[in-house]
Parts: structure tokens; C-alpha cells; sequence
């Protein structure tokens, strides 16, 4: 006869436990210097569903810090993912929503824009059929941020009705090379505050340590990386291991997300916004080179970032034109290249173009590259 034991109800318990993998349609790109999953919109759930999968497909929270069980790399710049769909906005092809997520927390953010990324949706949009190109050679696809609100047009090279990825073209970051991708950010300013300036001021103190609060394409404070003490070409690593500076910065990112209007406490504060960055004139490069105008150290989610998010280079090519910000006292007079301004990060240089008319910021240019690493099924666990 029979008997139901001890052993059989554990097994039986644990047997309830037990359920197959789901699976979405999904593909993987590399966007700049930056990693993300990728939807298309017609193949998700609706939208209250979409934080429990985007945290298993890129394996968030994870307390070991590693996302080894995602797509996730550990990092901000690899904790990403991107939804593209059909445009709800009258001058755009799609719609982008972008989405971060916190590698230690359970955090689902969709309070930013990520430029990097954004070199990716007008090759997805083409690649899964959601625009046509314009001829067998070339796409421009106008890109609706759902996150901000902004338009940003990608304009690429196509064949046989792809996205092109072979090229000449490198950007700093990245190894190897890749066809060009231009982004023009139109009326990129006031993304998220809906002012340039959002707390009125070209400068403001936070902490003791001056700071220019400034949103184009995302919000961003920039302080003098001398006011907090430190060079000004310290790599992620030596930003990450000095004392207390991590700390500080994010003292002064959540206060200046607060004059921002962005929070109204500290506490509420995203994490993905305001960025915070440090700035600092390029004669302070250990090895005296002088091919920058001006060095940035950024700050994403709280690590410091491996190059710099393209929102920020925006930001930075805006706030060097504003007399009297951190970022212009930090900024060359005299360009390194007349096609813009060249912003010196941890891996290297980025060119970045700002154009002004009657004092009003009507756009902003930078080329960067991306690539289709895989695409097919994503198997997540509910």
C-alpha cells in the first residue's frame, strides 16, 4: 500500500512550483557605446505587464551584481531595454520607448532618453519591416521618445532592404568599424523640465560646489571636477574607488533634480535623472594632449559611465555656449573642429554639433554607429 510521506509532500510542493519558460519575439542591438533587448510593440502584452518580463529578460535585481541570469551586463550602459511600435505622434515613423533598469534593485525607469540606443531604432524600425526605405541605398526614420516627447531623425545606408552595418566609420568606445549613423535631435531642449535652463539661473550651489543645471535631450547637472578636489581625467575605476565621491555626487544630483522641479524630495528623485557629470578644462590631461575642448566624466545610475551618454554630449555642446555655465568656463575658446564641439570622455573623443538660432536651440548632430547582434526568441520566467 502506498504511504504519503514527508518526502512525497515536499516533492509535490516543489512540483507546484515548477513551469515552463515564456517567450517573446525580441532582438538585440548594440546602440553606441551602449546594449539594449528590443521590442517591437505589436508583439508585447499590454503595458501594466511589461516591468515583471523586462526584469527577467535582463536578469534585475540581481544582489551579486552580474545579471548572469539575462542580457543584462552588469552596468547601466548594458541594463537597457528599447520598445519601437507605430508612431502616435503626426512627424514620426515610430515611436521609441526607452527603458533602464537597475542591476542590484528591481527599479523599471522610464523617466529618460537614452542617445546611444537611439542609434539603433531607425535600423530595427527598418529591419522588422516597420518603415520602408526611402531608396534601395538609404532610410531616414523620424523618431518619436516617448520618454521625452522629442523627435529625433536617423538617417543610415540600406542594402537589400536592411540596415547597413559593414563601414569605415568608428566612434570611440567601440572597436572596429561600422556604417555611419546620423541623429538630429530636434528642439531637443527642455526634454523633461521643458526649460533649457529649468531652475532659471546659469549657475546654481549645491553642496558648496557650483553647478549648471541644464535639459537638453535629458537633464543634467555639471559641476567642476576641481570643486570636488579630483582631476578631471579620472577614469571610471579611480572615480569608483575614491572616497566618498560617488556619494557626493549623487548628493548633489538629487538636489539639483529638486530645484529642477524633476522630484520634489531628494528621496523621489530617479535614478536615471538629472545625470550628473564633472567637467573640467583638457589642459588637465595627464598626458597633455590638447585634441578636446573640454573633459567630461559622467555619472549613470550611479556608476560612472565607460565613454558618455549621448544626452549628455548634447547637454554639454548646449551648456558651452551658455556664458557663464560651469561648462563654458570649462570649454576652449578656440574649437578643436569647426564642425562642433569635441567632448574628451573615458574612452575617448565624440564630436557634437549644436545649432542656435536667435538665441534658441533648434538642434543637435552626432554620428554614431550600431549593429543587429541577434534576434529571435527571449525566454523569460513569470
Amino acid at each position: 500500500m502506498f504511504r504519503y510521506t514527508y518526502r512525497h509532500r515536499v516533492a509535490f510542493s516543489a512540483r507546484r512550483h515548477l513551469s515552463k519558460q515564456r517567450s517573446l519575439p525580441a532582438a538585440y542591438y548594440r546602440g553606441g557605446t551602449s546594449r539594449a533587448v528590443m521590442f517591437n510593440q505589436a508583439h508585447l502584452p499590454p503595458r501594466s505587464e511589461w516591468d515583471a518580463i523586462f526584469r527577467s529578460v535582463i536578469g534585475s535585481p540581481d544582489p551579486y551584481g552580474r545579471q548572469l541570469d539575462g542580457l543584462g551586463g552588469g552596468i547601466s550602459s548594458l541594463s537597457k531595454v528599447c520598445v519601437v511600435g507605430e508612431s502616435t505622434h503626426p512627424d514620426a515613423d515610430v515611436d521609441y520607448t526607452f527603458v533602464s533598469l537597475g542591476v542590484k534593485n528591481s527599479d523599471v525607469d522610464y523617466s529618460s532618453n537614452c542617445g546611444n540606443m537611439i542609434s539603433a531604432i531607425g535600423p530595427f524600425a527598418v529591419d522588422q519591416k516597420l518603415v520602408a526605405p526611402q531608396t534601395p541605398d538609404s532610410a531616414t526614420v523620424r523618431i518619436h521618445n516617448t520618454n521625452t516627447g522629442k523627435i529625433i531623425t536617423a538617417s543610415f545606408p540600406v542594402v537589400d532592404g536592411e540596415a547597413a552595418s559593414s563601414g569605415d566609420f568608428a566612434i570611440d568606445g567601440v572597436a572596429g568599424t561600422a556604417a555611419r549613423i546620423q541623429l538630429d535631435f530636434v528642439n531637443p531642449a527642455g526634454s523633461v523640465t521643458g526649460k533649457m535652463l529649468p531652475t532659471g539661473q546659469t549657475r546654481d550651489e549645491f553642496d558648496g560646489v557650483p553647478a549648471t543645471c541644464i535639459d537638453v535631450a535629458n537633464p543634467c547637472v555639471f559641476v567642476p571636477a576641481s570643486s570636488l578636489g579630483v582631476r578631471g581625467d579620472l577614469t571610471p575605476d579611480e572615480i569608483a574607488a575614491h572616497p566618498g565621491l560617488l556619494q557626493r555626487l549623487d548628493s548633489i544630483r538629487r538636489q539639483a533634480g529638486v530645484k529642477m522641479r524633476i522630484a520634489t524630495t531628494t528621496d523621489a528623485v530617479p535614478g536615471s535623472i538629472p545625470k550628473v557629470c564633472m567637467v573640467s578644462p583638457p589642459l588637465e590631461l595627464s598626458k597633455g594632449q590638447n585634441s578636446v575642448d573640454l573633459l567630461v566624466r559622467s555619472i549613470s545610475v550611479g556608476q560612472p559611465h565607460k565613454a558618455v551618454p549621448i544626452t549628455v554630449a548634447l547637454a554639454v555642446s548646449a551648456a558651452a555656449r551658455v556664458v557663464g555655465s560651469t561648462v563654458a568656463d570649462a570649454t576652449n575658446k578656440d574649437r578643436v573642429s569647426d564642425a562642433g564641439l569635441t567632448i574628451g570622455h573615458a574612452s575617448g573623443n565624440l564630436l557634437v554639433g549644436a545649432r542656435f538660432e536667435k538665441n534658441q536651440l533648434t538642434a543637435a548632430t552626432v554620428f554614431r554607429t550600431a549593429r543587429r547582434l541577434f534576434e529571435g526568441q527571449i525566454y523569460w520566467k513569470s
